[in-house]
């Protein structure tokens, strides 16, 4: 069963800025709590198309993410989940920042589509809306607080 979860916020801060911090498709842990620690696969660098992150979560778990693009220019990126305790399956997600021009502020926008049994939908939206794509909100909007 296909379903989708979509959680935006706005961040007190130009998109150049959080674009800085959240572009580089390795640094996840320096701006997601959830997140212990991440490495790229192989020799490869982390924008570039097709490399795998590989991260150990807060929690225990490891997950494994495929890169499948990113835009400097649309200040986004897109990713598919290869290895992950959820019980997900074809799930790709993108981040895209959009610049807010009146107070220079960003609207952030992070969604996902992902198959799942049907008992698992609720929690699974829970969880990946609230825990990680709000909580990950949550942390740039407290870094850039004024």
């Amino acid at each position: 069963m296909m379903t989708s979860v979509y959680i935006s916020s706005v961040i007190n801060t130009n998109a150049d800025s959080v674009w800085k911090i959240i572009r580089n498709f390795n640094d996840m842990p320096d701006w997601h709590p959830a997140i212990a620690e991440s490495r790229i696969e192989g020799d490869n660098p982390p924008d570039q198309i097709g490399c795998v992150r590989s991260f150990r979560l807060e929690s225990g778990g490891y997950v494994r993410e495929r890169l499948l693009g990113l835009s400097d220019y649309d200040y986004s990126f897109t990713y598919a989940i290869i290895d992950s305790p959820l019980e997900v399956e074809n799930y790709v997600a993108t981040l895209k920042l959009t610049p807010i021009t009146d107070g220079g502020r960003t609207f952030a926008e992070w969604s996902a589509d992902f198959d799942c049994s049907p008992e698992k939908e609720n929690d699974l939206l829970e969880q990946i809306g609230k825990n990680v794509f709000q909580t990950g909100f949550d942390s740039l909007k407290n870094r850039f607080r004024n």
